[in-house]
């Protein structure tokens, strides 16, 4: 089942949410991303920013496990998400 964009945006909503009450995992985030406390603010309202919470909490397996289980979602919700925001539909192999 694909998600709507209103859905993918919950799911990023979340996840921005999830990781902000992260104290190990946000600092890796900001220092990954270079994003600062206010960019993280204001991308609550840019889907394009939840898309990248998204793809950092995609690179490791126990993140996406983490969150899910605290959200209460499948594990495939993240990609699903990640699919329907600007970006999902292009592949990147590298």
């Amino acid at each position: 089942m694909a998600f709507t964009r209103e859905t993918a945006e919950m799911i990023g909503l979340q996840a921005m949410a999830w990781l902000a009450g992260n104290d190990e995992l946000m600092p890796v985030f900001m220092g990954a991303s270079g994003a600062s406390e206010t960019d993280f603010r204001e991308g609550l309202q840019d889907p394009v920013f939840h898309a990248s919470v998204l793809d950092f909490l995609m690179m490791d397996d126990a993140w996406v496990m983490a969150f899910c289980d605290s959200a209460g979602v499948p594990y495939t919700s993240l990609a699903q998400a990640r699919a329907a925001l600007p970006g999902g539909g292009e592949m990147h192999w590298t």
